[in-house]
């Protein structure tokens, strides 16, 4: 009769927070709009961020509390607790909150033990073993759609699972967990290597069973090729998805003021019920009374803690600005390279366009050959060239080689380190020029160094000329700014190179002695205005 009845779906079993039995219509929402928020938030922060973990700290660091009920399976009394991850995940995996109908979820199983019959119960059955499973039996907070995405992506996100894309955790590396081998099916597993440890992917599938494995190559220039090719496929929705974005933040923050002002109305309203019952006591019963002025007080600074709070955030939200996410949106390489972005963030966004990515290597051409499979079913492929062993991504830019090639022959280490150092060309690293980087540079490129023992004379620098002339370095600047005397620059904003000969020009040498505002002789053949007469 019981298995009857829950086939029709009219056996009053115990329900889930957010759920009550109605004397009337049956099953349905709790009336208490504070526990339908709750339940609501989760759900909303799980659509967002795709972990229970993630939902579970981000809830936990705005203080949001959880019901719990204080009176057994009755659900008539409830005390609010800071949220923990037991209430995130079992509201997420709860077919109930779906509006479905669910009896018998557990089995019993019985064992010998010592000889004797030992049986255990509480044995949680996979959803198509339930002996009743009722969908659309009654309203829920999502739909049986949402449900089965969200169940997917928790078995997704549990590590080391062979069928599903690791979730995106942090680390180094952007691509963990996303990538399968094209030879032998296994996922491609990570490794830092080096000093400064940087991402290698690799694939062990086979080296179980003694054999060699099937690739292994250098992440950093697949990552940065995957979101290149990332950036160019958003771009075209780039102002939608910021949009979007924008809405999103909105929501967020109203959602947080107003789960803060439903505490703050049940704080009152329990501030309210004390001062009653303190009102309504025998003052000579000095105990109770004692007790319920202690209950008073305590509900009394709980209004003033949740008041405080909401005071907090919403001077927080009008102080703020809002984000410029359309700014954003129209320089998504900025964006994506800013140092407030975490790598779990990038991991989740390409997460979010990408279901998978198929690796292969092409020994002839000694490419790695990538094809994406993006979400909705589209597929691309990138090639990319394999780094050879020992290769990496942190070298020299050509522009800086090209100057200390052409200016080693006939300038110091510091005067080429203070050239690139003003031309803004860093180190592989980043860093600043000296003469000990630039001296490393050459002899690892076998680029012979400027001694000043050999040099003939022939060249100087403005400093030098100017001393060999007896003049200001300021006169030989102008001079050349006039065109007057030739110097050389190996780049612009290079030192000038003055030869030597050119300082005896008779030319150049008259407008070195030349003082103030050069003047010009008048010709023999003009009348002159005024005679001497």
């Amino acid at each position: 009769a019981v298995r009857s009845k829950a086939r029709r779906g009219e056996l009053r079993i115990g329900v889930p927070i957010g759920y009550i039995w109605h004397r009337e219509i049956g099953l349905g929402l709790d009336p208490d709009a504070r526990v339908q928020e709750a339940v609501r938030q989760i759900f909303s922060r799980f659509r967002q961020l795709g972990s229970a973990r993630q939902t579970h700290l981000a809830l936990h660091r705005e203080g949001m509390h959880f019901p719990r009920p204080s009176d057994g399976r009755k659900l008539t009394a409830l005390d609010w607790t800071p949220i923990r991850y037991r209430n995130v995940i079992s509201v997420l995996k709860n077919p109930f909150y779906a509006g479905a109908y669910a009896y018998g979820k557990s089995k019993s199983r019985t064992a010998v033990v010592d000889g004797r019959a030992h049986k255990t119960y509480g044995h949680i059955r996979p959803l198509d073993e339930y002996d009743v499973l009722l969908k659309d039996h009654h309203e829920g907070y999502i739909d049986w759609g949402i449900y089965e995405r969200n169940q997917k992506q928790l078995a997704i996100n549990a590590y080391g699972q062979r069928d599903g894309a690791k979730s995106g955790r942090g680390g180094r590396s952007l691509l963990i967990g996303l990538m399968t081998c094209g030879q032998c099916g296994h996922r491609l597993r990570v490794a830092y290597r080096g000093r400064y440890p940087y991402p290698v992917y690799q694939c062990i599938g086979r080296t179980a069973h003694g054999l060699p494995r099937c690739m292994c190559f250098g992440g950093q220039r697949v990552d940065t090729a995957i979101a290149r090719e990332l950036m160019r496929v958003v771009q075209p929705i780039a102002i939608q998805a910021a949009l979007v974005a924008e809405r999103t933040h909105m929501e967020t923050q109203r959602e947080q003021q107003r789960i803060l002002e439903l505490e703050l109305q049940q704080a009152r309203y329990e501030a309210s019920l004390a001062e009653r019952r303190y009102a309504a006591c025998d003052p000579d019963n000095r105990l109770i009374a004692a007790q319920l002025e202690k209950n008073w007080e305590t509900s009394l600074r709980r209004v003033s803690e949740y008041e405080a709070r909401l005071d907090d955030i919403k001077t927080h939200n009008s102080a703020t600005p809002t984000p410029d996410f359309t700014g954003l949106a129209e320089d998504l390489d900025a964006a994506w390279s800013s140092s407030s972005v975490t790598m779990r963030t990038r991991q989740q966004l390409v997460r979010a366009l990408i279901n998978d990515i198929t690796v292969n290597i092409d020994e002839a051409d000694c490419e790695i050959v990538l094809t994406i499979h993006w979400k909705g079913g589209r597929h691309s492929t990138l090639r990319l060239r394999k780094p050879q062993s020992g290769e990496h991504e942190c070298v020299t830019s050509d522009d800086a080689l090209a100057i200390i090639e052409s200016m080693a022959s006939r300038w110091s280490d510091e005067h080429i380190a203070a050239t690139l150092n003003r031309m803004g060309l860093p180190t592989a690293q980043g860093k600043s020029w000296t003469a000990k980087r630039v001296g490393s540079i050459r002899r690892v490129r076998g680029i012979h160094a400027y001694k000043s023992a050999e040099k003939d004379g022939e060249w100087l620098t403005l400093t030098e000329a100017a001393k060999a002339s007896n003049v200001t370095a300021h006169r030989i600047r102008s001079l050349i700014a006039a065109g007057i005397l030739p110097a050389q620059q190996v780049v612009p904003g290079a030192p000038y190179q003055i030869n030597a000969s050119h300082l005896r020009d008779p030319h150049v040498a008259t407008a070195m002695r030349r003082k103030g505002r050069p003047c010009q002789s008048p010709p023999e053949s003009q009348i002159p205005m005024f005679t001497d007469t």
